[in-house]
């Protein structure tokens, strides 16, 4: 029953994804033209092409790192490799169930809570804490782009206000979670709303003391976690500097596509696009990776900067094949690979 409940729902994930590559190449055929962008894309340059597939790597690899610091940070024993597996699942499960990213955080704690026996609250401070210094970052990049688009560029008055929103956004989000983190009062209290709320809704069928206990305990060992980082800012310039360049790396990859395609560009025009396109993914529409909407707002995107229609198009192709459909294929072999572990560790034990 359970197998047949997953077959449907990975059917309805592959008629979505199917859906989001429909609006593409109805986007591109219309608005880009076939014959450009096939005419762009022969002429892509192996060489450049492979920078953006390692800088892809290399970025995962020090996301991992920054992770992997701040669970040393709260004692949460785990091995790199393990790290770097949840890494991938978590985006894997960003792509596939779309969330706002949601779903990839909530898997990342229960996988190393159930790896490391540590209190999924205690986890799940270090999962936020990278999350902000990811925003954070992300950030950082926003006010550099949108800087320099306000004094080397005459774009429209669309890419400024967009630039606008994101950065705006990005601070309202940022504080939020910061203040949510920070203030243990608050979330006790809305963990407190919660369960009224599913108590109203179950009219008293639902026990939910026990639940409630559990909230409060996993709340409680979060805000201890988060206290232990706050209180030593020093120790964090670590997981800041492999931020930084995981960050970097991800900038690069679009960056790389683009002179692979014999079309240099300034990473200015590679930083506005990629915080904007960044943005647009945390917009939930349905569709895992976003496919579709992300696609047609990066081809817009780079041609609103002055790029070729054709060279737009294949350039977007090239990166979401790294981005999303790489990105997509090597978190489920990550996800693979723990289910067979798990399996022989339960047969090693049952032996």
């Amino acid at each position: 029953m359970l197998t047949s409940k997953k077959n449907i729902l990975t059917k309805r994930r592959m008629l979505f994804l199917l859906f989001g590559l429909a609006i593409f190449i109805i986007y591109l055929i219309f608005f880009v033209g076939v014959a450009e962008l096939v005419e762009a894309a022969r002429k892509t340059d192996p060489v450049y092409y492979s920078l953006a597939i390692l800088a892809l790597l290399s970025s995962a690899v020090f996301y991992a790192l920054t992770w992997q610091h701040i669970l040393g940070l709260l004692q949460i024993k785990s091995a790199f490799v393990k790290t770097f597996s949840f890494v991938w699942v978590g985006s894997f499960v960003d792509l596939v169930i779309p969330a706002e990213s949601f779903s990839g955080e909530v898997s990342k704690v229960y996988l190393m809570s159930k790896n490391s026996g540590e209190d999924m609250g205690k986890v799940a401070a270090s999962v936020v804490s990278h999350r902000i210094l990811t925003m954070a970052t992300m950030l950082f990049g926003i006010v550099i782009g949108s800087t320099l688009l306000f004094l080397w560029y005459e774009t429209s008055q669309l890419v400024v206000n967009l630039m606008l929103f994101v950065a705006a956004s990005t601070i309202v989000a940022l504080f939020m979670m910061c203040y949510m983190s920070l203030k243990p009062r608050v979330t006790l209290k809305i963990a407190a709303l919660i369960v009224r709320f599913l108590s109203f809704v179950s009219r008293g069928r639902w026990q939910l003391s026990r639940f409630k206990l559990e909230l409060e305990e996993t709340l409680t060992a979060f805000h201890r976690g988060i206290r232990i980082l706050a209180e030593r800012p020093k120790n964090l310039l670590a997981p800041i500097l492999f931020s930084a360049v995981a960050f970097i790396l991800d900038l690069s990859i679009p960056f790389f596509v683009l002179f692979s395609l014999g079309f240099p560009v300034s990473l200015s025009v590679v930083l506005i696009v990629y915080t904007i396109v960044g943005a647009i993914q945390t917009i939930p529409v349905g569709i895992p990776g976003e496919v579709g909407v992300t696609d047609v707002a990066m081809t817009s995107l780079y041609s609103l900067l002055g790029i070729p229609a054709g060279t737009s198009g294949a350039a977007t192709v090239l990166t979401r094949i790294l981005t999303v459909w790489l990105r997509i294929f090597v978190g489920y072999v990550a996800l693979q690979w723990m289910g067979i572990a798990t399996l022989e560790r339960h047969d090693r034990r049952r032996s």
